[in-house]
């Protein structure tokens, strides 16, 4: 069975793409980190990759508004080959930064009435109490979704936390009809459990159709052991023994890869 290649796209700015390329390397899959400049000199390149992600972080500064520029420069020359590997059923991911990238050049939600490219219904805007939030928020998986990265998290007991870390990660839709299609279409793979930033129906999460490409706001990358997990000491041993949270994201992906080139 070959190991399934991943690709990270990194650019000034992103500061969770080592992360990244830890937890995809724990899931089971090579990977590289490329700046974006290499790809967009030679954008062929994503064609040799199984698994792509978008890191969190401060892309560009966040200059003009968070994950703008790097969806600008990735719309223009990257659009092609991404929207390609997105037929062939490559699994896609977006973190906060990434999720903000995804949504402006619409690899996300990419199925409603009225998506077109960069043309989203949806956004993610300045958080309603308009303060950056930093803490470990609980989360709760859509079972009905039919998201490749979620699947295992539908199997863990007990509370699931994450790291979220942004400013503007407020979830919202450009109308009802919007937030009507998403829900019917299961398209919401991941809400917090509480009211942290404003969110519609406190979401976290969306993928496309296909549930192979998922972008969130909160950061699992940063929960790949339970030492990480703010209340670790508490956990009993068969907890701590067992996959966290956050690598249960990748681990899915990588092992539905694997699956399809058997």
């Amino acid at each position: 069975m070959p190991t399934p290649k991943a690709l990270v796209i990194r650019t000034a700015g992103t500061n969770c793409d080592v992360e990244l390329c830890r937890a995809f390397t724990l899931a089971g899959s090579s990977v590289d980190l490329v700046h974006l400049d290499r790809l967009l000199a030679n954008p062929t390149q994503i064609a040799n990759y199984d698994l792509i992600g978008f890191p969190g972080g401060f892309s560009y500064g966040d200059d003009i508004a968070s994950g703008r520029i790097k969806a600008m420069h990735t719309r223009e020359k990257l659009m092609p080959e991404l929207n390609l590997a997105a037929d062939r059923g490559v699994p896609m991911i977006g973190i906060c930064n990434g999720f903000q990238v995804m949504v402006q050049i619409g690899l996300l939600p990419n199925s409603l009435p009225g998506t077109q490219n960069h043309d989203s219904c949806v956004a993610l805007t300045d958080n309603d109490h308009g303060r950056f939030i930093d803490q470990w928020v609980g989360m709760e998986p859509n079972a009905e979704s039919n998201c490749i990265w979620t699947q295992g998290l539908n199997d863990i007991e007990g509370e699931i936390l994450y790291p979220v870390a942004h400013g503007e990660g407020r979830f919202v839709t450009k109308d009802q009809a919007t937030l009507d299609l998403l829900k019917a279409g299961n398209q919401i793979a991941l809400r917090y459990t509480s009211d942290i930033n404003g969110s519609l129906e406190q979401i976290a999460g969306i993928c496309d159709p296909t549930g192979r490409i998922f972008g969130l706001m909160p950061h699992p990358e940063r929960a790949l052991e339970w030492n990480r997990h703010p209340y670790w000491t508490r956990l009993d041993e068969q907890t701590k023994k067992s996959q966290t949270p956050g690598l249960s994201i990748f681990t899915s992906a990588v092992q539905a890869v694997a699956k399809q080139t058997v």
